[in-house]
């Protein structure tokens, strides 16, 4: 998952201080104004292959800003897949497809992290180093099975952490679209992007024994009481001004059906709370 996704505001002079605490720049996005038009810019750069064309699109200190912010959060994925894979918890499933579905992700992660990183360097920036995580959320998790919480449970949190951040991330990176709309170019790279990590999503609700959808603003059976603010205003069912549950012949449509057939955007606020539970410095 591309944690930039969550963010719709951003300042160029906390992000380009590399001295500032992430979790400082962080807190800071609510209480920005809008400035979100190159927010997911690090997407399309998968189709610049050309250091001047690369150049034309990001000028500004606020796109630089965007993508140091960038490579930041896809550290925070890459690192959290690769130490889920780096730890035996996986075993807990007994037939390797968690770790296979990891193995996937983790690449898809790591990716990013490089095309992130080439990027700034084609530019002339030097990227930000890697950040200090805590996947513990201060002592609420323990994924990776490390305070002894026992094999069973680790694998349930370790799940359990990666559908909140994958349904997160779908959520949040939808809310980018209309930041990209005028250009073809980002806007088609970005959905092409957004496609695969609602894959993900799918693939780890199912991995835990869930349907691959969201009804209403149930995070599933399992999910800690902390992660609900991922799952929030899921349950909406006005869609364009109308009440989805009253169309067609008969109402066929139930609250549950309708609520499924929908994905709502998540807020700055709510995502980057979510997000600066698990960054340290």
């Amino acid at each position: 998952m591309n944690i930039i996704k969550f963010l719709d505001e951003f300042t160029s002079e906390n992000l380009s201080n590399k001295g500032s605490s992430r979790r400082d720049a962080l807190s800071t996005f609510s209480s920005l104004g809008k400035k979100a038009a190159l927010a997911a810019v690090p997407f399309g750069m998968a189709t610049v292959t050309n250091k001047a064309k690369a150049a034309t699109m990001f000028q500004s200190t606020e796109a630089v800003g965007a993508l140091q912010l960038a490579l930041t959060l896809e550290y925070l994925e890459a690192s959290f897949y690769l130490q889920a894979l780096n730890s035996n918890v996986l075993d807990e499933d007994g037939t390797g497809k968690a770790n296979a579905i990891y193995e996937q992700i983790s690449l898809h992660e790591s990716a990013h992290v490089t095309l992130l990183q080439d990027t700034l360097v084609s530019l002339g920036e030097t990227p930000v180093d890697e950040p200090t995580f805590d996947f513990t959320a201060g002592g609420s998790f323990d994924p990776f099975n490390e305070n002894g919480t026992g094999q069973a449970t680790a694998y349930a949190q370790l799940l359990a952490l990666a559908q909140a951040f994958e349904d997160t991330g779908v959520r949040a990176y939808k809310g980018q679209a209309g930041a990209l709309m005028g250009n073809d170019v980002l806007l088609t790279a970005a959905l092409q992007i957004h496609s695969v990590e609602a894959r993900h999503a799918s693939e780890i609700r199912r991995l835990r024994g869930l349907q691959g959808w969201i009804t209403g603003n149930e995070r599933g059976a399992g999910m800690p009481a902390d992660t609900q603010a991922v799952y929030n205003g899921e349950e909406n069912i006005i869609q364009g001004g109308v009440d989805v549950t009253t169309l067609g012949s008969g109402s066929p449509f139930t609250f549950d059906s309708s609520t499924e057939a929908y994905d709502e955007t998540i807020t700055a606020d709510e995502a980057t709370t979510i997000a600066s539970l698990f960054i340290v410095s």
